[in-house]
């Protein structure tokens, strides 16, 4: 837990995307969750890509 309590911002908001959306995956895979459209993981796996992509940015700043 203590990479949570240190990381950025950015860093968490990224992990929080691809969480939700690797369970929104695994989910739909199961038909637990086959009522979700395509679209909806589509936008979870660009979010994640986005915020991770952040994340990354954040990360080279504040090293410098």
């Amino acid at each position: 837990m203590g990479f949570l309590r240190s990381s950025h911002w950015a860093t968490r908001i990224f992990l929080f995307f691809l969480v939700l959306m690797l369970l929104v995956y695994v989910l739909r895979g199961l038909a637990i969750l086959g009522m979700i459209p395509g679209s909806i993981v589509w936008a979870l796996l660009l979010l994640s890509i986005g915020t991770g992509i952040l994340a990354a940015l954040q990360n080279i700043r504040g090293r410098y």
